[in-house]
């Protein structure tokens, strides 16, 4: 069979691009001696169910700002504004959205955190380098609000996790899904999640510092927070919408670009080594760009999740009945 020189091309970028993803993710440093680990937490809020599934987030290397979580806040310019993460005021916004399949109808927790930046870094290499970085944690319920998946992706979209519960059917796994544990790109995450037997489970995130990838995902009971070695830091819970509407002393401005080349990006965080490895292969000037997680018949940015540009509309978390199926999730 004689192959298309074009498909061999395409085929050529993707491996390149691959290459370039792997790389970034190889020879992650030792996570830094600490004699307490910080976790960021939500304060209860009104909401019961969006304040009783939110993660805690485990954060490693506390004493360098670019690990903490913050809020976006802007600061004005002479020649306009400038949006940053002000680590002093941690937030987590969230989302609640429902989406239905063939067989059920689930509702979604979605729950976005910011970080100041990625450094720079050539050993390891930081491939994601950037300003305004953030991270969406997904809590899908059941319609007896149970936990069924939990899925964290950066909020460009990239290094996607889905990781089931035990309360999911073994039907609604992907016919391919074999009880290994998940390699998200160099990180090793656990294949099925377990609620224990406890009054307050949560979920608790931890991330590897700089770079902010999702390193482990576990259950803890809410009362293993109150003594060593974590020291919890409390953060306010907020609705996402509130991101659209920054405070910039004369009024309000959006976290993400509203026009232009970059609506739905967003501002500050383009990271220019993702730009100048992997725009050609991903057809993407703005790859790695974090963005609004909004219809993309709006922002005209979907939230895509697979570098295969042909699979863009499939890969958008935005439909997430979609989005899971593409992924191979039966629900």
């Amino acid at each position: 069979m004689r192959v298309n020189p074009s498909m061999k091309v395409i085929g050529s970028f993707f491996s390149l691009a691959l290459l370039f993803f792997l790389f970034g993710c190889a020879g992650h440093q030792p996570l830094p001696q600490e004699a307490s680990l910080w976790v960021y937490k939500a304060k209860s809020p009104a909401m019961k169910t969006v304040g009783k599934w939110a993660p805690a987030f485990a954060v490693y290397g506390h004493a360098k700002p670019y690990n903490r979580i913050g809020r976006p806040t802007v600061r004005p310019k002479s020649n306009g504004e400038d949006i940053y993460i002000d680590t002093r005021h941690p937030v987590v916004y969230f989302l609640r959205r429902s989406f239905s399949t063939a067989k059920a109808t689930y509702t979604n927790l979605i729950y976005r955190v910011h970080f100041p930046e990625v450094p720079f870094s050539l050993i390891p290499f930081n491939l994601t380098a950037g300003n305004n970085v953030g991270l969406l944690v997904v809590v899908t319920l059941d319609a007896d609000n149970l936990p069924v998946l939990v899925t964290t992706v950066h909020t460009c979209g990239c290094y996607k996790a889905i990781v089931p519960t035990q309360y999911l059917p073994k039907k609604d796994y992907p016919k391919d899904w074999n009880g290994e544990v998940l390699d998200v790109y160099g990180e090793r995450l656990p294949p099925l999640l377990k609620f224990p037997a406890v009054s307050k489970p949560r979920i608790l995130v931890s991330l590897r510092p700089e770079v902010h990838r999702v390193m482990n995902l576990e259950i803890r009971d809410d009362r293993d927070f109150l003594q060593p070695p974590f020291r919890i830091i409390p953060m306010k819970i907020a609705p996402m919408s509130n991101l659209e509407h920054l405070p910039d002393g004369n009024g309000t401005t959006s976290l993400y670009y509203t026009k232009g080349v970059m609506k739905g990006h967003v501002k500050g965080s383009i990271k220019p080594l993702e730009t100048l490895l992997l725009s050609l292969p991903s057809m993407d000037l703005f790859i790695g760009s974090d963005k609004d997680y909004a219809d993309p018949s709006t922002t005209g940015t979907p939230f895509y999740t697979s570098l295969k540009p042909w699979r863009r509309e499939d890969s958008d978390m935005w439909d997430f009945a979609r989005f899971l199926n593409y992924w191979g999730w039966r629900l």
